[in-house]
């Protein structure tokens, strides 16, 4: 019994964490395409306001709020992942101690 394989398991979560670091530079590619419409829907109202000489707070908070939700919902992910991971390797312990301890004698 070699080591357990969590190889595809790690590449998500690799994969996870760079999508996490990319929205905390305030980048757009990770976003799913419900939240990119509500920051662009952010965005053009801000303009509008700005547009009309009032203030863009009420947008600023909105599309502060978006970039949040969707560090918790890739958190959330990432914690999935470890999770499953943990499985993984508890399951191959079990499977291991399992075919140990049924020895030949």
């Amino acid at each position: 019994m070699g080591k357990p394989d969590t190889r595809r398991v790690d590449r998500e979560i690799t994969k996870t964490q760079k999508k996490l670091e990319a929205v905390r530079r305030g980048e757009w590619w990770p976003l799913t395409g419900r939240e990119r419409r509500d920051m662009f829907r952010a965005m053009a109202g801000g303009a509008r306001s700005l547009h009309q000489g009032h203030s863009t707070g009420r947008a600023e908070t909105r599309m502060d709020s978006i970039g949040s939700s969707v560090e918790m919902r890739l958190n959330a992910e990432l914690t999935a992942l470890y999770g499953e991971r943990q499985r993984i390797v508890t399951e191959h312990a079990q499977a291991k101690a399992k075919n140990k301890s049924s020895g030949w004698w």
